[in-house]
């Protein structure tokens, strides 16, 4: 199994616009092979740096799985309009991939 998250720091103000998008998204995650599930999780505020604390929680049952998917038409659909909300971000997302360790 493999997981696959994105950290996104999102300027204070711009959470709400932030979930919207993920809300109304058109997601085709469920029609690739190997993807088991999906959570938008909502970390800690940041006062002194401004921003709430995001990550998007894919499950996989392989790595090879998730690498097909971001080498298809259906990520690159996900992702088409990506920069073209009101959601201001510091920084750009940060991925994290890791391999479950079986029978711990």
């Amino acid at each position: 199994m493999y997981i696959a998250m994105n950290r996104f720091k999102v300027q204070n103000g711009s959470e709400q616009a932030f979930e919207d998008v993920w809300k109304n998204r058109d997601s085709s995650l469920s029609e690739m092979k190997g993807f088991k599930e999906f959570h938008l999780l909502r970390g800690p505020v940041n006062e002194t740096e401004g921003y709430t604390l995001f990550a998007s929680h894919t499950v996989w049952a392989s790595q090879e799985d998730f690498v097909a998917w971001t080498k298809s038409e259906n990520f690159r659909a996900a992702h088409r309009n990506a920069g073209g909300s009101k959601v201001h971000y510091l920084g750009h997302p940060q991925f994290e991939g890791f391999s479950v360790v079986e029978g711990a």
